[in-house]
């Protein structure tokens, strides 16, 4: 049995004031000055902190913070006098898909390592639209001997990367076919290349140190080389390139060939010459594994597919950053076009031999095990490390503006440290889902939707015969 990963954090408290989706309106006209008042039995002890904290507000927008929505005070106050509100600051953050719970979910989870509770628990509905259209099987649940995040039982998270032959041939008891390269990570997560709609000042040199310390994959523009490293790493460059995929833009300066073969892994854009860039990659550096980025368009599922005939082992299929097709008016959700890319792959008899890593809307740790359940191998994101830099994911991110998070001066340890936090929170949360669904590795996962329940199929099977199949837009 392997050694069981393991990531080492520490919490990272915020640089900024939080942002809460929840504070108490306390109105005082009429306190009864109780010696057993309500506030003082809070169980998160949050009256009191506040108490601490308005002494020093500068900002009123910043008046609610962390109350987690119990309603123990609410409830109890003998003169009826606490009231919950929503915080209009906290409504702001996001957009449609990167909703406010999806941002302040992801602080917690850089703040603490840790799988974020909320007093409230659940309170939004239980179906919705891509992921959340999407249920992973929790019957193994009750078992009472599920590993989860306790260590009772092995669970490993490690998914290989690169072509599985179909079959091995001998010759004298010597294996004589050829054995392609295979890339293994410990969690089925590589961090991207940030999308075009987000262009902050330089996040390179705290994902390449997190990831290093996760021992992930992280894939770096070869434009940004060796730029995206601070001039302590350049010192030690070595220690970073093993965990380096370079995307390999043809517009940029070649990388040596001295540089990529310290590195596991590449990956280069789709063209009509992809493929012969890739045999030419692998001439010249034995072992590679090379990845075609196949943007999701309305040709994508058929050009990935197209890719795999052809003799690609990994292809990086990417939507936009919410997750939908690219450019297409009424837009497919990921995780659709991963089922079809894969089944269409099941069909052809080529699945087992291909990797398939999906990008685009990936938000949560419940994404990337969904994800794989759909049919894919690996995951990448990009967004939520950003986001665990107190960003608020404002739709103006432009060089020049001023950022409210002030992305442009935050420290080297704060950084990296949000990071690996990240990193471990979503480790321990696909370890609790796939203990719950009864699963002991995540290899396994791959395109089981027998662990899912899908929205539209249920939606179907129940109401089709009264009222026929749902009219697609």
């Amino acid at each position: 049995m392997p050694e069981k990963y393991h990531i080492s954090t520490t919490p990272v408290p915020p640089r900024l004031p939080r942002i809460g989706k929840y504070g108490i309106v306390d109105w005082r006209e009429d306190c009864a000055r109780c010696h057993n008042c309500v506030k003082k039995a809070c169980v998160y002890d949050r009256h009191r902190q506040e108490s601490a904290y308005l002494r020093t507000l500068k900002y009123s927008n910043f008046l609610f913070f962390e109350c987690m929505g119990c309603f123990y005070c609410v409830q109890n106050c003998t003169k009826e006098l606490l009231a919950l509100t929503i915080n209009s600051e906290y409504e702001n953050l996001g957009n449609q898909y990167w909703t406010p719970e999806i941002i302040q979910t992801t602080w917690q989870q850089a703040e603490t390592a840790s799988v974020p509770v909320s007093g409230a628990g659940y309170r939004g509905k239980f179906a919705g639209r891509g992921f959340d259209a999407m249920w992973t099987d929790m019957s193994e649940i009750v078992r009472p001997t599920r590993d989860g995040i306790h260590g009772r039982e092995y669970i490993s998270t490690s998914v290989d990367i690169g072509r599985k032959p179909a079959h091995l041939e001998f010759k004298e008891g010597r294996i004589v076919s050829e054995t392609p390269e295979i890339l293994d990570i410990p969690i089925p997560l590589i961090l991207d290349m940030n999308p075009p709609e987000f262009t902050l000042p330089r996040l390179e040199p705290f994902i390449l140190e997190a990831v290093r310390m996760t021992d992930i994959i992280a894939i770096v523009d070869s434009t940004k080389w060796p730029e995206c490293l601070n001039e302590k790493q350049r010192q030690r460059m070595d220690a970073y390139l093993p965990n380096i995929a370079f995307h390999l833009n043809s517009e940029a300066p070649e990388i040596p060939k001295d540089v990529l073969r310290k590195t596991r892994m590449v990956e280069i854009p789709d063209s009509d010459d992809a493929l012969d860039r890739r045999a030419a990659l692998r001439e010249a550096v034995p072992g590679i594994v090379v990845s075609i980025r196949v943007p999701l368009n309305k040709r994508g599922v058929d050009r990935a597919v197209a890719l795999v005939d052809q003799g690609a082992d990994v292809i990086h299929g990417v939507a936009d950053f919410n997750g939908n097709e690219i450019n297409v008016k009424n837009p497919r959700f990921i995780k659709d076009m991963i089922r079809e890319i894969h089944t269409r792959l099941i069909n052809s008899g080529a699945r087992d031999q291909v990797t398939l890593i999906a990008g685009g809307g990936i938000a949560l740790p419940e994404h990337m095990a969904k994800a794989l359940l759909c049919g894919a191998d690996v995951v990448s994101s990009y967004l939520p490390f950003m986001i665990a830099l107190e960003c608020r994911l404002c739709s103006d991110c432009k060089p020049g503006l001023s950022c409210p998070a002030g992305l442009e001066a935050i420290g080297f340890d704060y950084g990296v440290g949000r990071m690996r936090n990240l990193i471990a929170a979503w480790y321990l949360q696909l370890i609790e889902l796939m203990g719950a669904m009864g699963m002991r590795e995540a290899r396994r996962l791959r395109g089981d939707v027998g662990r899912a329940m899908f929205f539209e199929q249920m939606e179907e099977e129940i109401f089709g015969t009264l009222f026929g199949t749902r009219k697609q837009a």
